[in-house]
């Protein structure tokens, strides 16, 4: 027997692009897991975060910009998934408790 964290999977699914949120949002439909929402918040934010600044720069014509912006993405993708693994709820450096009291849609 696994004697993993509950909400585990449906956090991992989270993680995986945005589609994925999206997917993992219905699975934490019932049964509602703690766990699980506070990982989906998180991600819906770095995926929102990431689209919103993919966006922003391509209509500013700042496109030299797109490489750091990958790279914060990924850096705080990679915070987040391992938390994830470790089955620890450490919300994000700095944005991490602002996506918690933003994304309170997510139940």
């Amino acid at each position: 027997m696994s004697n993993s964290t509950p909400g585990k999977t449906t956090a991992i699914v989270s993680y995986i692009t945005i589609i994925g949120c999206l997917i993992a949002i219905t699975m934490n439909i019932e049964p509602k897991n703690a766990f699980a929402r506070f990982h989906i918040r998180q991600a819906f934010g770095i995926h929102v975060l990431f689209h919103a600044l993919a966006i922003l720069l391509t209509y500013t014509g700042y496109v030299y910009l797109s490489f750091p912006i990958y790279i914060f993405y990924l850096i705080i993708w990679v915070f987040g998934f391992l938390q994830v693994l470790n089955e620890k709820t450490k919300p994000l450096p700095v944005l991490g408790e602002y996506f918690q009291k933003w994304f309170t849609f997510i139940s």
